[in-house]
């Protein structure tokens, strides 16, 4: 099944496809503002702004989360649920000391951490306060990733301004050659389209995709450290699914026996 997300991938292409043909039944041709220097001045001073606001690790975690924005999700909650679901049936059969043999195959970092402890004899309420602590201190770093795409939106407009104000300096030193000053002025203002546009059709919408991305992750490992705890503390199977299904929103959660389809 394709990872991709149709609503960001279907967006793009609109927002861009709009422009485009508005221009072209303008009369106009994406020569018109296809201009290296503008991009240049737009894209390399927002660069330059963003890293000078945020630590070099936060732009670079804000570079690799950037594909998330157009990928789903590799795994469900519905799935981490199910996995969960098992771990407790295996260690109500075996005991909490029998989930050890499934560590190697855990690729969850949290889950595997809060596996770890639970096998190594850690109270039900000593898990969670190690694992809050932990889900603090990575919501707290996390928020700052779509906070570089936000300041991304917010320099862009104000460097294109700068950018087409440099062209204007430029047409105004050649007022002897008229029949240029005009076309001189509309490549100046290229600037101004790259920024305002980079900002609200890519800079802007990134930052609240990605926020929502963050906050279902840190949802996920809410409900895992709750899964986890709920098995230390030897809750039944049954019982634990549906507690952890309360994490979940209507939309996501599987249809429950009896229901049919309207």
């Amino acid at each position: 099944m394709s990872r991709v997300d149709k609503a960001s991938l279907t967006g793009i292409l609109l927002a861009l496809g709009g422009i485009t043909a508005g221009l072209i039944l303008e009369g106009g041709n994406l020569r018109q503002v296809l201009q290296p220097t503008a991009a240049m001045i737009v894209f390399g001073g927002t660069l330059g702004a963003v890293m000078l606001q945020f630590p070099m690790a936060v732009v670079i975690e804000a570079m690799r989360r950037l594909g998330s924005a157009f990928l789903n999700p590799r795994h469900t909650p519905q799935a981490t649920i199910l996995r969960l679901v098992e771990y407790a049936q295996k260690a109500r059969r075996q005991g909490i000391i029998s989930l050890d043999q499934d560590l190697e195959k855990v690729e969850d970092p949290f889950l595997k951490k809060s596996l770890m402890l639970a096998v190594d004899g850690t109270e039900p309420e000593e898990l969670r306060e190690i694992m809050e602590l932990e889900l603090q201190n990575q919501a707290e770093y996390e928020e700052q990733v779509p906070q570089v795409f936000e300041s991304a939106g917010g320099f862009a407009p104000t460097i294109g301004i700068i950018g087409a104000v440099l062209g204007l300096i430029q047409v105004m030193q050649h007022l002897d050659k008229i029949d240029e000053v005009g076309k001189g002025i509309a490549v100046a203002f290229v600037a101004t389209i790259y920024g305002v546009a980079s900002a609200n059709l890519f800079y802007l919408p990134i930052a609240g995709k990605l926020r929502m991305r963050l906050r279902n992750e840190q949802i996920a490992r809410e409900m895992t450290l709750e899964g986890v705890a709920s098995i230390l503390e030897g809750m039944n199977p049954r019982m634990l699914e549906t507690k952890l299904l309360g994490f979940l929103v209507e939309s996501t959660k599987p249809p429950q026996e009896g229901e049919h389809r309207r």
